[in-house]
């Protein structure tokens, strides 16, 4: 997979306190912000999967009881 640059803007304390954060893990700030994002993209993928399979889940699953209740028979008004 090909790598990209990607340029971010951030307050300067933000920065200074990344770089310290950085070099404690042994690691650059670049590193930290992909990893970060990669993790951010993967869990959003997972969270799309379980929808989808809850989704199908839902529309197979087969129904119970008789009877079919509207918002009215739910709640007073």
């Amino acid at each position: 997979m090909a790598r990209r640059n990607l340029t971010i803007q951030l307050e300067d304390d933000d920065v200074r306190r990344a770089k310290v954060l950085a070099a404690k893990r042994g690691t650059s700030v670049s590193s930290l912000v992909a990893r970060e994002l990669e993790r951010l993209v993967e869990e959003d993928a997972r969270y799309e999967d379980a929808w989808r399979r809850a989704r199908k889940a839902m529309g197979e699953a087969t129904p119970r009881g008789r009877r079919a209740w509207k918002r009215s028979d739910l709640y007073e008004r």
